[in-house]
């Protein structure tokens, strides 16, 4: 079964509906750059209305070692996504604790070299875009990973939405699929009928 996350959650409403659909993990941006940042408070009250199933991801790029680990305990984490120039090692010293996500951004084959060089649980593919480091909503060109072993589980992110995710599963066979622009009225603003669209033309391939 392919697993569904929905990143770039920012309010309890979203939340709820995307748990109340079955997705299996929410993910939050900690990146104050970021149009979907949302403050780890909300996180934290968010997280006690959560179903014990749902997976809470948090997102982070080249941040403080010490940083993470408060925010991962404070909004109570599953997952440690790592979306910037975060080398093998840094990855590897939240493993005692957490599951950890590194996130490529694609553009190229080249894009692919440095992939296997890490140990985590997951990989995350994403569109590689020079203003923005995630969310960009669009796709890169999946055909670039043809021939190419990735050695973790992948999880298939980049401009997906209800009407490609179908043509994604089938031609890349991701562990999971990650969606936030595809879904969105504006951006950190989910919209449930696209939400809903998304999870039923995924399931429909499980």
């Amino acid at each position: 079964m392919t697993r569904i996350k929905i990143c770039g959650i920012t309010n309890k409403k979203d939340a709820l509906d995307a748990a109340a659909l079955g997705v299996d993990i929410l993910g939050f941006v900690f990146y104050a750059k970021s149009k979907r940042y949302v403050e780890p408070r909300t996180v934290g009250d968010i997280a006690n209305e959560l179903p014990p199933y749902i997976g809470k991801v948090g997102v982070f790029v080249n941040e403080a070692k010490d940083k993470v680990l408060q925010i991962a305990e404070d909004t109570a984490l599953d997952i440690l996504q790592f979306h910037g120039d975060e080398t093998p090692d840094y990855c590897d010293g939240f493993r005692d604790k957490y599951k950890v996500i590194k996130a490529f951004r694609l553009k190229d084959k080249k894009g692919l070299k440095k992939i296997n060089d890490y140990d985590t649980d997951f990989i995350l593919l994403d569109t590689y875009k020079t203003d923005s480091v995630g969310g960009t909503g669009e796709t890169f060109d999946w055909g670039i990973l043809k021939d190419f072993e990735i050695l973790k589980p992948v999880i298939l992110s980049g401009g997906l939405n209800p009407s490609n995710v179908a043509k994604a599963i089938k031609e890349i066979a991701p562990y999971g699929v990650d969606v936030s622009t595809g879904v969105e009225d504006a951006p950190g603003k989910k919209d449930l009928k696209l939400m809903k669209k998304f999870v039923e033309n995924v399931r429909k391939l499980d």
